[in-house]
């Protein structure tokens, strides 16, 4: 494994993808780490996640702020600042942000990707702010990547 000395002080704008309510920076992208892993630090919106999607990648994800409703494999779990969740390559997976405020995540992707490159692209296909499955699932060919559903969605008072 080749990792080389880096410096993120997140200093760069973010990725952002309203239709989910997600803004994002890549820390540590996948050339300083010869492929092994990229890491992105996310925060999303109050009862906003991804839709329920797939792909090849292992995914560790450290919450930061925040409360979030996960669901891995059909399993829900509630994940509370401080808590680490991991979710195998291959697992079907979507997660909310359960409170009132803005939550913030780490997340480690193994084997690494461009996120950059995905999260951009991922921002172009939503621009409308629509979640269009065949466009979604369009994208999602050339990154091995599947979306089987909607966002979970929340029950609020």
């Amino acid at each position: 494994m080749s990792v080389r000395m880096l410096h993120s002080a997140g200093g760069d704008p973010p990725i952002l993808i309203p239709a989910i309510g997600l803004s994002l920076q890549v820390r540590v992208p996948q050339d300083a780490t010869g492929g092994v892993l990229t890491a992105i630090e996310t925060i999303n919106a109050p009862g906003f996640g991804p839709p329920l999607h797939r792909h090849r990648e292992a995914e560790i994800f450290y919450v930061l702020e925040g409360r979030y409703l996960f669901e891995i494999d059909g399993r829900r779990i509630t994940a509370d600042a401080g808590d680490v969740l991991t979710v195998p390559g291959g697992a079907a997976h979507a997660f909310v942000n359960l409170g009132p405020m803005p939550a913030r995540q780490y997340i480690q992707i193994l084997p690494g990707l461009d996120a950059a490159a995905f999260f951009l692209g991922l921002a172009e296909v939503m621009r409308d702010g629509r979640l269009d499955p065949a466009s979604l699932n369009a994208f999602g060919v050339q990154w091995q990547m599947e979306f089987l559903g909607p966002p979970l969605q929340v029950d609020r008072p």
